[in-house]
């Protein structure tokens, strides 16, 4: 299940990210947190899979009807199991009236996504 990122999720918020290649240097993992916490356009979601939260994705809303993927992550030992298709397939159903693109970074994902749906 998705759920919005909260203050007090910043650092299994930020160590899910830190498994994003373009997120490795903390200095830049930093500036996306900040970018999530403070953008109102930017939105970062946790999959929370019984009381553990494993995975998660970050969008930014270009305008009401186009959202771009910007992260997507799964922490390790969770991995090959679909949980990046179901928050790909969650955020579709969150946001039924918008169309939903992959960041450049993310494409390769969102498109196997896409193919096995």
């Amino acid at each position: 299940m998705l759920i919005r990122y909260k203050r007090n999720y910043e650092k299994i918020a930020m160590g899910l990210l830190s498994f994003v290649p373009t997120e490795k240097d903390l200095k830049k993992l930093q500036q996306t947190m900040k970018e999530y916490e403070q953008n109102e356009h930017w939105q970062l979601y946790l999959w929370k899979q019984e009381e553990d939260i494993i995975g998660i994705v970050g969008i930014s809303m270009l305008d009401k009807s186009l959202i771009e993927v910007q992260h997507v992550s799964v922490n390790p030992s969770h991995r090959q199991q679909g949980i990046g298709k179901k928050m790909i397939k969650a955020l579709k159903e969150m946001y039924t009236t918008a169309q939903i693109k992959p960041s450049e970074i993310i494409a390769p994902f969102y498109e196997k996504c896409q193919a096995d749906e």
